[in-house]
């Protein structure tokens, strides 16, 4: 079984402000999308193998279906970087954001939109941060939407590198909770540039 790197405290506080700077502008740009105010939050982003975040998932989000948004990146990182719901909550915060029913199947087009323009903004948001903080170049391709379980979900980037980042970022929409998850994967020598890039942030 892989375990994961060890990260100084100094790179561990620089990766959890990187992360809660992206999660704020993207918040940002997602209030001025819609009429309800949206806190987003980040409390905790664990750096595990494969197994731990597989492990830790599972046991939070059992084997459901998961509604996720996929953005591959490259540059000098690359990877993938996932933003992850439970499919009933990916339902309520659509619901919540458009005013309509996600689980009615004809809106199914809607949901998916709406999803991916959520991940998108999320994503490029954590992405950019860090690029731009770190002084990095990174491109991004498409957004894609998927429903995986956990194991399909992390087995589908298994090729990239044994170690993840795991960001729980939480949702607040009125009187609606919802915790959704960022997962950051980066190929192997990626993950190494990424590290010591960030050791000297």
């Amino acid at each position: 079984m892989t375990h994961s790197p060890q990260l100084t405290p100094a790179q561990r506080d620089a990766l959890q402000e990187l992360v809660n700077i992206g999660v704020g502008q993207a918040a940002g740009t997602l209030n001025e999308m819609v009429r309800s105010h949206i806190h987003l939050q980040v409390p905790e982003v664990s750096v595990l193998s494969l197994h731990e975040a597989q492990t830790i998932l599972q046991s939070r989000l059992n084997s459901d279906l998961l509604s996720s948004v996929r953005l591959q990146f490259h540059g000098n990182f690359a990877g993938v970087a996932q933003l992850i719901f439970p499919t009933d909550s990916a339902a309520k915060l659509v619901t919540m954001l458009t005013g309509e029913d996600a689980k009615i199947s004809e809106l199914d087009s809607l949901k998916i939109g709406t999803l991916s323009e959520i991940g998108n903004i999320l994503l490029n948001g954590v992405m950019g941060t860090m690029s731009n903080v770190l002084e990095q170049h990174v491109e991004y391709s498409m957004p894609v939407y998927v429903e995986q379980t956990v194991t399909q979900l992390l087995n589908s980037s298994s090729d990239y590198a044994s170690t993840v980042i795991l960001a729980q970022a939480r949702f607040r929409i009125e009187q609606l909770h919802i915790t959704g998850d960022i997962i950051l994967i980066f190929k192997v020598g990626s993950l190494n540039r990424f590290l010591a890039t960030l050791k000297d942030a």
